[in-house]
């Protein structure tokens, strides 16, 4: 599968931007997804996963109450929709697929993987 994750930018303080990743190659619905995020210098660090279905959402304490994990299997897409945005929420962030599954919020655990967007947030 490849992956194709989009949405990145600029924004205030306190705004909202929404990524989304596009799958092609293969059925999304066959792997549970992930957002990673990683700044220079720093190790690929978890954000959120969606099980294969949609069922179970699983977030980093971080981000928990202020992001959201989805998905769309007939559109081939994860999105990940952040609200209250932060300066320290500033990274490149991934998404990755998982084809197993059991929850992990490890990146070795996550088999394929998209190129990352940038997500800058000033003060």
């Amino acid at each position: 599968v490849q992956l194709q994750a989009s949405g990145g930018g600029l924004v205030q303080a306190g705004g909202s931007l929404r990524l989304s990743c596009a799958a092609s190659g293969s059925t999304l619905s066959r792997y549970a997804m992930g957002w990673f995020r990683q700044a220079p210098g720093k190790e690929r660090e978890f954000v959120a996963r969606i099980s294969k279905a949609g069922v179970g959402t699983y977030y980093a304490d971080a981000v928990k109450g202020r992001f959201t994990i989805s998905r769309d299997n007939a559109k081939n897409t994860v999105y990940l929709q952040m609200n209250s945005l932060k300066p320290e929420d500033t990274d490149v962030y991934y998404c990755a697929a998982d084809l197993t599954a059991v929850v992990s919020t490890r990146a070795a655990s996550y088999e394929y993987w998209g190129q990352g967007t940038q997500v800058t947030v000033s003060s």
